[in-house]
């Protein structure tokens, strides 16, 4: 009985280490094998914009034409969250800090100026994307063009001596017109420069100039009523953020009282204004979609300076002609990156 005993002891522990040892294999095979590949998650693009998705669609696009170079397309590899004010700017700080709180990746300012101030309170650590009209350092911004050193970067604009090409297209296209007025906004910083640009090209060309300023709506109708009285057979609509966000609105006043207008941006041409001289906001769009792609692969804002985008465009709208009764000079035509039928 005592033999028999052991051998049963003996097979219970041969069993038991049967069993241990596949138990040890099995963990071992778990441990060297790699637990299934979980998805990345895609980075998000947060979109702070002044106006709508709509009516922002031109910047969004070459925005996106810039990332795609790059192989992002939003959707794929790469996903938006737009936040717009739709012209209520006093929501930008909120709807910026939302975006914050989102976590998104990166945050891109299209609504100019204002954009661009109401983001960088709200973060220190999100990369942050501007594209304005005015000097970034000026404005606290960044640190220097060559050297943001934050968490900022971007493009400015071309703008100075606008308002004097400006003037300058406008009068070849009616040449003889003896009073054409300029508008600008005497709320801009660089209200005086544009004042005095245009002011010395007029003197240059022979043309008499009258001055109208408007930074509200009231004064806006006030100006439009000053050029009516003045009869002004033209008029130079500067590059400012109220005038280009009361587009619309001076598009019909314009058109109201029949008086033929260049415009700063191609947006003014497109909502049927007469035509168009000013920098490519499309090239400067581009350009930011070109840094959101070498930020989303490492690169940090503090080390990508601040462009210039100096590609300018003329937009002339032949419908708008016809409605002034305007024949407008072959040359003028020729020379137009576009023009709307």
């Amino acid at each position: 009985m005592g033999g028999r005993q052991r051998t049963d002891d003996s097979g219970r522990n041969r069993g038991s280490f049967s069993v241990s040892f596949v138990v040890l294999l099995a963990a071992a095979v778990a441990w060297q094998s790699p637990a299934p590949a979980q998805p990345l998650a895609r980075p998000v693009i947060g979109v702070l914009c002044g106006g709508t998705p709509e009516s922002d669609a031109y910047r969004i696009s070459a925005f996106r034409s810039g990332l795609r170079e790059a192989g992002y397309l939003e959707g794929q590899n790469v996903l938006f969250e737009y936040r717009c004010a739709e012209q209520h700017y006093d929501r930008l700080q909120s709807l910026a800090a939302d975006l914050v709180a989102r976590n998104v990746t990166l945050i891109v300012a299209m609504g100019g100026i204002p954009s661009a101030v109401a983001a960088k309170p709200a973060t220190a650590t999100i990369p942050i994307l501007i594209a304005i009209g005015g000097d970034p350092v000026q404005l606290g911004l960044v640190a220097s063009l060559n050297r943001p050193g934050g968490n900022i970067t971007g493009v400015t604009f071309l703008i100075n001596a606008m308002g004097a090409k400006q003037l300058e297209v406008l009068r070849e296209g009616l040449p003889k017109t003896p009073l054409i007025a300029f508008l600008g906004n005497p709320a801009n910083p660089n209200a005086q420069t544009d004042s005095e640009n245009v002011l010395r090209a007029a003197q240059t060309l022979g043309q008499e100039l009258l001055m109208l300023q408007a930074s509200t709506d009231d004064g806006l109708a006030a100006a439009f009523a000053t050029l009516a009285e003045r009869q002004a057979g033209g008029l130079v609509v500067g590059a400012d953020f109220f005038l280009v966000s009361r587009r619309d609105k001076i598009v019909q006043l314009a058109d109201e009282r029949k008086v033929p207008a260049i415009y700063p941006l191609r947006e003014f041409a497109e909502s049927g204004g007469l035509m168009s001289y000013g920098t490519s906001l499309g090239d400067g769009y581009r350009l930011i979609g070109q840094y959101a792609a070498r930020i989303l692969k490492g690169e940090k804002p503090a080390d990508l300076p601040v462009q210039q985008s100096t590609k300018v465009e003329l937009v002339i709208n032949l419908k708008a002609a016809r409605t002034l009764g305007l024949t407008l000079p072959i040359t003028l035509l020729g020379r137009a990156d576009e023009v709307i039928e």
